[in-house]
């Protein structure tokens, strides 16, 4: 039988990165991540997997990040029970990243719910349990890198070090044939050059398909050493130390953390700036930076990374209590808190408590998909919208894009030249529109165009001997291609409610007032009419 490549995530759009590769009766998952970005994404979360979750034989987990590993409680839930397969490094971050995920999905579940009792509307469940992630973690199967393991009737599977998170993997694949092996290669998330932690991505040549990420595939950071880096960020710490307010940094926790620990111990222990407190204010980044003191002796800059998480300057908090009290503080200080993106975890509650004032500076360390609240402020949003309430944006809002574990276009070029030959196919996931034109454009300059392949979510193809042909299922898409990576209704109706909000407040008077909301309900009269 031909072997099926289907994508059910990261499809012209960075995040729920899920591959299913189905040869003979054997059906594998190449990740199996969480959607992020709008909420028409989101919802993906909660609906039917494309698949019947208890006919999927073995997972191969790429790394731990939760746009990759976030849905694996779920599938088991729902029937999975074979192995997944995972660097050691990769299991460690998950026994933490995935029963915080629950943690976080059930407490916006219990405030979601809450809201719903008050406006008369239905409860709704989190999309698994604490239990759920722990039982979870028992299917885990630990593989070290350059080990061909089987994974499958006709499929077996070895790792090479991505270079994009404590753990992470490019993953080989060899599927049996009568002539010669078909050979595919899934890129993961590559490193960037100047990644802090770790090495340069690992991968072999001479394959038959490439199916490669595309984050970046439009941008370039330039030559960015050390010293470069911790240069632009004293630029912007200085900039928060002058207007004599916090330095609020939404970051993931997982590495992305550690790293910032690094590059801030590097700069007070050399007295560009002065010391002062650092707050990690994420449970979870507290256990992740447990682990990478445990494998400090497997990446680059272990010891100076033991030395920060262990500095005086830096407080790791716990208690929602004790989050809350950060806030009570004035002057300069520093808070580290995910969501990364901005749109769930502690970070809002840091939002809510400075955006509106210009004393504080709000600094973007990474990528910022379409649709969450960090790439609106990224956009320039003058007015925001959090858990239902209204802010004015009067805070310094920075963009650092330098700790981001994602090559830039040129990287991602070399990265994919690397490999050659290609003989068969290239296909580009893991990237917005403009990501993937920018890589696409770049790729063709050494692999044929009509070889490069942009595929849409749930898209299937045929991996055959001539190439990779597109076929129907005939399967109704569980998102529309336009409607993947975009804003949608649910941030149309916040940005709204901001203007209905302004154009109302902007009247001198009373008489003036209620004529914007007679010509609104005039307008809602209508839509009801239609």
């Amino acid at each position: 039988m031909i072997p099926r490549l289907r994508f059910h995530g990261a499809a012209h759009a960075v995040t729920g990165s899920c591959y299913e590769l189905e040869v003979g009766g054997g059906r594998i998952l190449i990740d199996c991540g969480l959607f992020q970005g709008s909420k028409s994404e989101r919802e993906l979360n909660y609906g039917d997997f494309p698949f019947d979750p208890a006919k999927i034989d073995a997972v191969v987990l790429t790394h731990a990040h939760i746009d990759h590993s976030g849905l694996l409680p779920k599938l088991m839930k729902h029937g999975f029970s074979g192995p997944i397969h995972a660097t050691r490094a990769t299991i460690d971050l998950c026994s933490v990243m995935l029963p915080d995920c629950a943690h976080i999905q059930q407490m916006e579940v219990e405030h979601l719910n809450r809201r719903n009792a008050q406006r008369g509307r239905a409860a709704v469940a989190p999309i698994y349990s604490t239990d759920d992630a722990a039982k979870c973690m028992t299917l885990f199967h630990a593989r070290e890198y350059g080990e061909w393991f089987k994974v499958a009737n006709g499929i077996r599977v070895r790792f090479w070090n991505a270079g994009h998170l404590l753990g992470s993997a490019s993953v080989e694949i060899e599927v049996e044939d009568a002539a010669r092996p078909l050979r595919l290669l899934f890129s993961g998330d590559i490193g960037p050059a100047h990644k802090l932690l770790q090495p340069d991505p690992e991968a072999p040549a001479d394959v038959d398909y490439l199916i490669c990420e595309s984050t970046y595939g439009d941008r370039e950071r330039g030559e960015i050493t050390p010293d470069r880096r911790r240069s632009l960020l004293l630029h912007e710490v200085r900039g928060a130390l002058e207007a004599n307010g916090p330095l609020i940094i939404p970051s993931f926790a997982v590495e992305r953390t550690q790293e910032l620990l690094v590059d801030l111990f590097y700069l007070m222990r050399e007295g560009a700036i002065p010391k002062a407190d650092i707050f990690v204010d994420s449970p979870l980044a507290t256990r992740a930076s447990t682990i990478f003191e445990r494998h400090a002796g497997e990446i680059q800059e272990g010891d100076v990374l033991r030395q920060a998480l262990n500095s005086r300057e830096v407080r790791f908090t716990e208690t929602v209590e004790q989050s809350k009290a950060i806030n009570r503080l004035r002057g300069f200080y520093v808070v580290i808190a995910a969501s990364g993106m901005c749109d769930a975890g502690r970070i809002r509650h840091h939002l809510k408590a400075n955006i509106w004032r210009r004393n504080a500076t709000v600094m973007l360390a990474g990528f910022q998909a379409q649709g969450t609240l960090g790439r609106i402020l990224v956009d320039g949003a003058d007015r925001i919208r959090i858990q239902g309430e209204e802010f004015q944006v009067k805070a310094r809002i920075r963009q650092l894009d330098l700790y981001s574990g994602h090559a830039d276009a040129s990287e991602l070029d070399d990265w994919v030249r690397q490999r050659l030959p290609i003989h068969k196919g290239v296909f580009l996931t893991h990237g917005e529109a403009s990501g993937l034109s920018g890589l696409k454009s770049r790729v063709s300059a050494f692999v044929s165009a009509n070889r490069i392949i942009l595929p849409e979510l749930d898209d299937a193809f045929d991996l055959g001997p001539m190439g990779a042909h597109q076929i129907d299922l005939n399967e109704p898409k569980r998102l529309l291609p336009g409607k993947v990576a975009r804003l949608d209704w649910h941030n149309d109706l916040s940005q709204l409610l901001l203007d209905v909000s302004e154009a109302v407040g902007q009247q001198a008077d009373e008489r003036g007032r209620a004529a914007v909301i007679r010509r609104l309900r005039h307008a809602l009269g209508s839509a009801k009419q239609n």
